[in-house]
């Protein structure tokens, strides 16, 4: 702990300094007698002290939290000498706030230990290092003021929270690993699918016999096989457009969060691609330690600016299997990522985005033109959606305004028509 000069000190060190000169220069010697008062605080301030033996360390509940959600902290306080008064502030990064109080103040004997409680709250999802602890020390006079910084950081992981879906978007075609998707080929399985003539080697089980009954012949149940489904989450990052506290990035994390988390509670195996700036991704798994994966690689998506073209071709094969139903998640507001949704439909994927809708974050403006310029934007982007729905990729456009699950629901409604149309 290091000694510093207190404010205080110094006043009385400069008005001592003005009356001695003074007194001197008018030759008043009543001027020396009114600032020794002050003379006699500088000597105490200045004197040699014994420097404070203070340890101060950050005890945090947990190392992961959802955004907005608090959670408990402890400051263990622990005094080698005694300290007549000590000041504690815990340096918080942007975004993570202290929900009592960040600051405290209090006195401690040799050897004393205190124990502050406090609850930190994250505002957005992220990745933090709370920490460290800076202590300010004062002499009985409150003259001499000792500072340091003690403990490390400690590092915290805020999740994005959950959004709320009943209900996912189906692919068009399964794995052979079981699971909860009820397949459109027949074999064994729970979900009936038809009847047909019995044939030798049918197990006995599969008879109907009521309908065996009626037709006086055998005949067997058909069922659907539950299998499970590839699933790629195609994540956006190349623009992020944000006002008034929301963000087209955080909601597209959030979104992505609860796809992934609910698609892999279906036993399917979820994949993630960050395209952008910087491409990142996680190859398709399964299970509790695949979803960790997936958010702590979501916590790491930003927008970074580049200038390079990166295509489809450099992502592995083993990211993208085949059969595998790729999600985008965007704004839909740069020409690349829409040209790789387009050429992900060419090689044959199964494509269909959310769209998280930017509209309500631009202001038309107040001015003539920019209102015209805001009319052609919104034209650019009907016929943006227009051409994606003529490639087969369905749109489902969310905003702040409506639901995940709506949105969703409104894809598998265009996809089980657009699917009876071709018939």
């Amino acid at each position: 702990m290091r000694r510093a000069s207190s404010p205080r000190l110094v006043g009385f060190a400069a008005l001592t300094a003005v009356g001695l000169v003074a007194a001197l220069a008018l030759r008043r010697p009543e001027l020396a007698v009114l600032v020794s008062p002050f003379a006699l605080v500088l000597s105490l301030g200045l004197r040699p002290l014994e420097r404070p033996v203070v340890d101060a360390q950050l005890v945090v509940a947990a190392d992961r939290v959802v955004e907005g959600d608090g959670i408990d902290a402890t400051l263990r306080v622990r005094a080698g000498t005694a300290v007549d008064r000590l000041e504690l502030r815990l340096v918080l990064p942007d975004l993570v706030e202290a929900v009592d109080a960040d600051a405290f103040a209090l006195r401690l004997g040799a050897g004393e230990a205190r124990e502050l409680s406090l609850t930190l709250r994250c505002g957005r999802w992220g990745l933090y290092d709370v920490g460290p602890v800076e202590l300010r020390a004062r002499d009985a006079l409150r003259v001499v003021v000792w500072e340091s910084r003690t403990g490390s950081t400690l590092p915290l992981k805020a999740y994005p929270r959950s959004e709320r879906l009943r209900s996912l978007l189906a692919p068009r075609e399964t794995q052979v690993y079981t699971g909860s998707e009820v397949a459109r080929t027949k074999g064994d399985g729970i979900e009936y699918a038809d009847l047909r003539e019995y044939v030798p080697g049918d197990r006995l089980r599969s008879v109907n016999w009521r309908a065996s009954a009626r037709r006086n012949a055998l005949v067997v149940n058909e069922q659907h096989p539950e299998r499970n489904t590839d699933v790629v989450l195609f994540v956006d990052s190349f623009a992020d457009l944000r006002q008034a506290g929301r963000s087209t990035l955080d909601d597209a994390v959030r979104a992505t969060a609860s796809l992934a988390a609910r698609y892999l509670e279906r036993r399917d195996r979820v994949g993630l691609v960050t395209y952008g700036g910087l491409l990142r991704w996680l190859r398709p798994g399964m299970g509790t330690r695949q979803r960790f994966l997936l958010v702590e690689t979501l916590l790491e998506t930003g927008v970074e600016p580049t200038y390079t073209w990166r295509d489809v071709s450099v992502i592995p094969a083993h990211v993208l299997p085949p059969k595998a139903l790729v999600l985008g998640v965007t704004p839909l507001l740069d020409a690349r990522y829409v040209a790789t949704l387009g050429d992900l439909r060419a090689r044959g994927f199964d494509v269909a985005v959310v769209e998280v809708d930017p509209v309500g974050l631009v202001d038309p403006g107040p001015a003539d033109l920019d209102r015209l310029a805001h009319r052609l934007w919104l034209l650019e982007r009907e016929v943006l959606l227009a051409r994606l729905s003529r490639l087969g990729i369905a749109v489902a456009r969310w905003s702040e305004t409506a639901d995940l699950d709506a949105a969703l629901e409104g894809v598998t409604t265009y996809r089980r028509r657009a699917r009876l149309a071709r018939v």
